[in-house]
């Protein structure tokens, strides 16, 4: 009876003690639990991309990052690096064995390729075997000397394969998540929680700040965008339709080509160089090669527009070759444009910005304003055609109805017919 009594008056206190261990150990406080008694004075930063958080505190000379993983995926490997691109950024990679142990390999690359192991680092990591864990959702902590800046510029990578192996120096999988962001270590760390005052469990102060690269990669969108999807094709359909109407259709074109969009089509260009890193550190993957031919044919195009209009056959009364030739380029210049915007927001888009997928709407208006680009161009407005007195623009529609082309002719014929177009004379 004695002893009941006791037990009876101490229950209480063994159940908020109990509460706090529990609370202390679960995974979503775990990251804040070890600091809960050394915070006073520390500084640091944290952000959570959808696969992986990570958090820095530093601690005068050295600075200890933790990689924690989200539970959305099984982690293979997560990794950082110290720079805003992948080339020449020093790099600490971290993944769990079978054995529970953790490998920590610090490596880099000269380009955007696998990192390998560098032997001697200028700032060696050290992995915190105690306050590292491979169960539940795993979480990695490191420690390395703390350079001149509070302000740090990271990428970030995570994999959902494991290298399979504790060799530091192992091949590993490509990423499935990777990206840029910025911490602030200057922020003061909450006593009670460890954690910097203005951070959240979704997404920080410092990962919604934009690095460098990552709005260079957004201007190029918007410009290539506006470039090639906008100020293009409408220079196109400019003068498509007013020649039917005036004869100055060619001052409406050429501005709209030339003025407008060709400062357009190299500034966009050149962002998105520029975003990719140093020319040296670049592999030319097809997102970037379509970028080069699109230049390219770009110039072309102008160069042959000059040479149309200021080289004018004598005595003709057709119009030349290459005004055909003409036509034909920039329609596959709208169309190679079309398809890489398609492929920028589709794949490039995550890979290099690190800022999630775009929205499903974005698709959708892809889909749409290409058909309206392609039947826009396809439809035949009922006027006389003011020929440029020193310019004859041709169109596809003029192309396939030239009296050299009977293919096009009957693709034209069956176009028309399906798509219900006005009819086109192409006898």
């Amino acid at each position: 009876m004695f002893l009941s009594s006791h037990f009876l008056a101490i229950l209480p206190a063994l159940c908020t003690v109990a509460t706090g261990v529990s609370a202390a150990l679960s995974p979503s406080n775990r990251m804040t639990a070890r600091d809960n008694t050394t915070t006073a004075g520390l500084t640091g930063d944290s952000a959570c991309t959808t696969n992986m958080c990570i958090s820095a505190v530093l601690n005068g000379s050295t600075t200890q990052y933790t990689l924690a993983s989200t539970g959305k995926q099984s982690v293979g490997w997560m990794a950082i690096g110290f720079g805003t691109v992948m080339a020449g950024s020093p790099m600490v990679i971290m993944w769990p064995n079978s054995n529970g142990s953790v490998t920590i390999s610090q490596r880099s690359a000269p380009t955007e390729q696998m990192p390998t192991l560098v032997a001697n680092p200028a700032r060696v990591a050290t992995l915190d075997t105690a306050l590292s864990t491979t169960s539940g959702n795993p979480q990695f902590v490191f420690t390395i000397p703390s350079d001149s800046s509070t302000a740090q510029n990271l990428i970030f990578g995570f994999c959902d394969t494991n290298p399979g192996t504790a060799d530091p120096s192992a091949t590993l999988q490509m990423h499935i998540e990777n990206g840029n962001l910025n911490l602030d270590l200057s922020k003061a760390l909450n006593s009670s929680s460890g954690s910097s005052t203005s951070s959240s469990s979704t997404q920080t102060s410092g990962s919604s700040m934009l690095s460098s690269t990552q709005r260079m990669i957004i201007a190029h969108a918007i410009v290539s965008v506006i470039a090639f999807a906008l100020l293009l094709p409408s220079g196109i359909l400019l003068a498509r339709y007013l020649r039917t109407f005036t004869p100055t259709w060619y001052t409406g074109h050429w501005i709209a080509q030339l003025g407008l969009a060709g400062p357009a089509v190299i500034v966009g260009i050149s962002l998105g160089f520029a975003a990719a890193g140093p020319i040296r550190s670049k592999i030319l993957d097809q997102h970037k090669t379509t970028g080069i031919v699109l230049l390219v044919l770009y110039l072309l195009q102008v160069a042959l527009g000059a040479v149309i209009h200021f080289v004018k056959p004598k005595n003709s009364t057709r119009r030349p070759i290459q005004n055909y030739f003409h036509a034909l380029l920039g329609l596959t210049i709208i169309g190679l444009g079309l398809y890489q915007i398609h492929d920028g927001y589709s794949r490039q888009w995550t890979y290099y910005s690190g800022l999630g997928l775009v929205a499903s709407g974005v698709n959708k208006l892809w889909i749409v304003w290409s058909t309206v680009c392609f039947l826009a161009d396809l439809a035949h407005p009922h006027a006389h055609d003011f020929n440029h007195s020193s310019f004859q623009c041709c169109t596809f529609s003029d192309f396939c109805s030239s009296s050299g082309s009977s293919i096009g002719r009957k693709l034209l014929l069956v176009t028309r017919s399906r798509w219900s177009i006005p009819n086109i004379n192409v006898d």
